[in-house]
């Protein structure tokens, strides 16, 4: 067909100048819309003899295709042009460092559960556990104390509640941990060397106590232990929690489940108003302890003319806010991070079985 050369070359041409796809688009239907040139050109094939279709009906399907894939280029030419200048004026260097995001922190009891257990651990003590609502028997009875004992009256101790009739035992919310340490003596005898971490409830609120608190008792059952043993396993203890060499002051002390019983002090000092631990010639009580009683071990069915034993227990939230200098326990409860950051209170990765950190 004449022109067939000039009409690809027009529209080749045109294709290539495009400056949009708007105008791509327009040429499209020109040369091949339902009323472009070529489409119409294409009709024209019927009015044509036999002869003159075999010669005007591949030239006009190879301008067809030809047209079309000039067009597919194009467009395809404007799009990657448009990408880059999209990317010139978003630009974005993928290789910076990313900002950093502060990471939330372990609690400071949790950490210093964490610590002890480990340090404790390194002495042969295994860990413990019981329920936090004990029977009567378990949080008193059986830690030989007596039913006048201040701890036993409902201003000191929450009692569960009780349906009218019900004769039952009282059950309470456990004061100590010490309950765990008669479960552990009836489960497994003697010996036995444990500690019992975990929460414990008294009806106190103040800048030094709270209704919920967290206390950490130790029990170790032999046949020969003695006060000299609980001396040394406390000092190593403190020493290695601490970081520095502390010495213990025992002073006589009365306590119902243990005979004889000592409170124990820590060497510290005051410096410019911070608290100095292991140092100086001022000492801080921090732990109640003793002797098992006789009738403590008879309770737990471990024969008391056999076998004895020490007990001590201490405050876990107490020992922490020594440690991080942290001075209101309350804060404890109702801070969040940026509080805790304040009192360069970082996370734990992984206790040691020697009481450090691996950072």
């Amino acid at each position: 067909m004449d022109g067939l050369d000039t009409l690809k070359a027009g529209y080749l041409t045109r294709i290539s100048d495009a400056a949009d796809e708007a105008g791509l688009e327009e040429l499209r239907l020109a040369a091949l819309g339902k009323k472009g040139e070529v489409s119409l050109k294409m009709r024209e094939l019927g009015k044509m003899s036999p002869e003159e279709r075999k010669t005007a009906g591949p030239a006009l399907n190879a301008l067809k295709d030809e047209i079309d894939a000039a067009l597919r280029a194009k467009k395809a030419a404007l799009a990657d042009a448009a990408l880059d200048e999209r990317l010139k004026a978003e630009w974005l260097d993928v290789t910076l460092p990313g900002r950093p995001r502060a990471a939330g922190t372990i609690h400071p009891v949790s950490q210093v559960t964490a610590e002890l257990t480990a340090i404790f651990a390194d002495m042969g003590f295994a860990v413990a556990e019981g329920p936090q609502i004990e029977t009567d028997w378990y949080n008193f009875d059986a830690l030989n104390i007596p039913p006048e004992h201040p701890a036993r009256q409902e201003h000191d101790t929450f009692f569960m509640a009780r349906a009218e009739g019900d004769e039952r035992p009282p059950h309470v919310l456990r004061t100590h941990t010490s309950p765990v340490q008669i479960r552990a003596m009836t489960e497994a005898g003697a010996p036995i060397r444990v500690i019992a971490p975990g929460r414990v409830y008294r009806m106190d609120m103040d800048q030094t106590h709270a209704p919920m608190f967290h206390q950490v008792e130790g029990l170790a059952i032999d046949r020969d232990l003695s006060m000299a043993n609980l001396k040394w396993v406390l000092e190593e203890f403190f020493s290695a929690f601490f970081g520095v060499k502390v010495a213990t002051r025992f002073r006589a002390s009365h306590f119902p489940f243990t005979e004889p019983s000592a409170e124990v002090d820590i060497q510290c000092s005051w410096v410019d108003g911070q608290l100095r631990i292991g140092e100086g010639d001022g000492w801080m009580e921090v732990l109640g302890s003793g002797m098992v009683h006789p009738k403590v071990l008879a309770a737990a069915g471990v024969d008391p003319d056999q076998w004895q034993g020490f007990a001590f227990g201490m405050g876990i939230d107490r020992i922490a806010m020594l440690k991080y200098g942290i001075p209101d326990l309350r804060a404890f409860f109702e801070s969040d991070l940026r509080w805790l950051r304040h009192y360069g209170f970082s996370a734990l990765d992984v206790p040691t079985l020697h009481g450090g950190l691996s950072r």
